[in-house]
């Protein structure tokens, strides 16, 4: 008897679910509203607050500007008793504000110019970093379920839209769709799913009679990224892909 009792207390106790979230503005949540952290923009309305609410153990350190290169100190968060990562991040690699300042301010030509730009450092340069990220966060927490979540299109087809021009519409949806499979296949190569949140919001962008996405607003920080209901459809996408 009291051999197995000194085996029943070798048996190591059950790591309680950790949760821990990183990545770029998208993840914090700009322009949800509600912020718990004005520097970095986190929202209690953003996916992972959502998400965390299941969790004994929630670290929320995704944080706006965020890319792959500067993401060094949010992954001291993770360990190896970790369970769950989230990540969106690659936007900021490719210039995302650079771009929607250019595409703001300037004509078709300079937009779809940028907009070129960065599609070509998505094809060349971004799949090499998202690969390193994705590795760095397997070593620090090996146990996880590692869960990358993308981006949306920003707008909704519809001639009558004001918010930029049509060709400036279709030069940014062509790049997410391009973006989107740069990192999906990032992804897999890492043994991570993919979140691809594009249909969710297919009908809720910018122009949409029910937008999910915020038009240029004040502050401007805010602008071209999801609202309120916006992280609650990314919420609802993550938990339909991770019960």
């Amino acid at each position: 008897m009291a051999g197995v009792l000194a085996a029943a207390l070798m048996v190591p106790a059950p790591i309680a679910p950790e949760y821990v979230a990183l990545g770029d503005s998208y993840a914090a949540g700009a322009g949800a509203g509600s912020y718990v952290d004005s520097s970095c923009r986190r929202s209690a309305n953003a996916y992972p607050a959502l998400r965390g609410k299941d969790f004994p153990s929630f670290k929320f350190v995704a944080c706006s500007g965020a890319t792959t290169k500067s993401l060094k100190p949010q992954l001291k968060a993770l360990t190896p008793a970790t369970t769950l990562v989230t990540i969106t991040v690659g936007g900021n690699d490719l210039g995302f504000v650079d771009v929607m300042t250019t595409c703001t301010l300037k004509g078709d030509k300079a937009c779809e110019n940028r907009v070129g730009k960065a599609r070509a450092f998505a094809r060349d340069q971004l799949p090499a970093r998202l690969d390193a990220t994705y590795a760095a966060i397997r070593d620090a927490a090996p146990s996880a379920q590692l869960v990358v979540l993308g981006y949306p299109r920003l707008f909704t087809p519809d001639d009558g839209c004001r918010t930029l021009s049509k060709r400036k519409r279709e030069a940014l949806d062509d790049a997410a769709d391009e973006v989107s499979g740069v990192i999906s296949a990032a992804a897999s190569r890492a043994g991570a799913r993919y979140v691809d949140v594009r249909e969710a919001f297919a009908d809720h962008g910018v122009c949409a009679d029910e937008p999910w996405i915020n038009a240029l607003v004040n502050p401007t920080e805010d602008s071209y990224h999801p609202n309120k209901a916006g992280q609650a459809a990314y919420f609802e996408a993550l938990t339909a892909a991770v019960p």
